[in-house]
């Protein structure tokens, strides 16, 4: 069977504008003239601050991910960022891969933050905000099993209880992700357990950093309410929180009714921390306090959201608004399953810490990709699959390192019009209750290994 042709290239301005955006952030990847000022490499030296970010993206999306793979895949086809060098145009450069480890290693942590936050919010910039004139950023966390290494061990404890510690390193990691366009800002990452363990409210203070002035910001019940909308409120955020019914209820007798209708009913409140909360929070002014509404709103028949927001809206709206909360669950799950960043295989926390910010820049690169196949489509860029658009895309980034722009140009556009295959289903009403799983036994989290059999000879 003959092959699909091709859609013809897009003449319209804007279109082509907003192409160009595109392949301009790739090409940032590629090029990294300013983050080579920031961090100026070693005078004729192979492995530059950029071909090290360049090999640390390959190694995220490639399939086989040995810094070996990536050291041969640069010697067979090196991007333009690589410097004129003599070992590399005579091809004398050797394929051991302890030079690019080192270079890993000297590269600064900071190189990779620029790197993370540069793509992050070109992607966020070309998408228009979701809830009115308001972005909307969606906070939550996850935990990441760590390699059993000494130092690993040292900065991100494992949990330990009766039975002693866990065999593996535990790391806790809060991200925001903006609602529209599925991207995430720059993680915040920190020890799960130990005397320096630190709790999803304290890292979610570095991702409210980022987020813009009059965004709004969303998260669970499972997040330390008070200290949250108040930090929101301090960054000059809206917030949208969960409550738990039994914290609902007890704020409740403290609120005065405003409207009441069929499936909802509304209070008004002046929000003050609990005696519990200025314990935990010492930095917590006297004053402290937030005028607040109580949202209780029935959904799915039998279900009832508890919500707590300083914004305008009615309880039905904001309901709605709550409701594409699970949205970021599969963006976590795309970040820490599809793109594999649980099993990094980083033997040092620094060089941990690279990586989880470098797959968050092939995470973003995909969700940049995503919206693009998506505009062609003329559809909402979550109803393409990011699983299957990212193997679209990691085919197209590894195919493309060339130095001939025409050539890469076309390639890119070859992958867009396959990319429109990966559409989702529209199922509006499609609604899935939380399933529970039965847990094993706490116990059997610490066993690092079964003893042997009595009657072994």
């Amino acid at each position: 069977m003959d092959a699909e042709p091709l859609d013809p290239v897009v003449t319209d301005p804007v279109a082509e504008l907003e192409f160009e955006r595109a392949f301009a952030l790739l090409r940032t990847l590629v090029d990294f003239e300013e983050v080579e000022r920031l961090h100026p490499s070693r005078g004729n030296a192979v492995y530059t601050t950029s071909v090290v970010l360049w090999m640390l993206i390959y190694q995220r999306l490639s399939p086989e991910r040995s810094l070996e793979a990536a050291v041969k895949q640069l010697l067979e086809n090196p991007p333009d960022l690589v410097p004129t060098n003599k070992r590399v145009t005579d091809g004398t450069l050797s394929t051991a891969s302890g030079a690019y480890s080192r270079a890993r290693t000297r590269m600064p942590d900071a190189a990779s933050r620029w790197l993370a936050e540069r793509v992050s919010q070109s992607l966020i910039e070309a998408t228009p905000p979701s809830f009115g004139t308001r972005r909307v950023y969606v906070i939550d966390g996850t935990t990441l099993t760590l390699a059993p290494e000494p130092e690993f061990r040292r900065h991100f404890p494992p949990a330990s209880n009766q039975h002693g510690p866990g065999a593996f390193p535990v790391a806790l990691l809060v991200v925001a992700h903006e609602l529209s366009s599925g991207a995430a800002l720059v993680p915040e990452v920190g020890p799960m357990y130990g005397p320096e363990a630190l709790s999803e409210t304290a890292l979610i203070q570095g991702c409210l950093t980022q987020i813009p002035p009059d965004s709004v910001v969303l998260a669970d019940a499972g997040f330390g309410i008070f200290t949250v909308a108040y930090a929101a409120r301090q960054a000059r955020q809206k917030f949208l929180l969960r409550l738990s019914p039994v914290r609902f209820q007890a704020l409740q007798r403290q609120a005065t009714l405003v409207t009441q209708a069929a499936q909802s009913q509304t209070w008004s409140l002046e929000w003050q921390p609990t005696r519990v909360v200025r314990r935990e929070h010492p930095e917590l002014p006297s004053d402290a306090r937030l005028e607040v509404h109580l949202h209780e709103v029935r959904i799915h028949g039998d279900q009832t959201l508890y919500l707590i927001s300083d914004l305008p809206d009615s309880a039905d709206q904001l309901a709605t608004l709550y409701g594409q909360r699970h949205d970021v669950e599969i963006d976590i799950r795309n970040l820490k399953v599809v793109l594999d960043t649980e099993h990094i295989p980083a033997r040092s926390p620094a060089m941990f810490l690279k990586e989880v910010l470098t797959s968050h820049v092939a995470y973003n690169l995909v969700i940049q990709f995503r919206r693009q196949a998506a505009a062609q489509l003329q559809l909402p860029p979550r109803r393409l699959s990011f699983k299957r658009t990212w193997t679209t895309f990691r085919t197209f980034l590894l195919s493309s390192m060339t130095n001939n722009p025409a050539d890469c140009r076309q390639r890119y556009e070859r992958a867009l019009h396959l990319a429109k295959y990966d559409k989702l289903p529209n199922r509006p009403d499609r609604h899935y209750p939380r399933e529970a799983y039965k847990r094993r036994p706490k116990s059997t989290h610490f066993q690092t290994r079964k003893p042997p059999p009595n009657n072994l000879k």
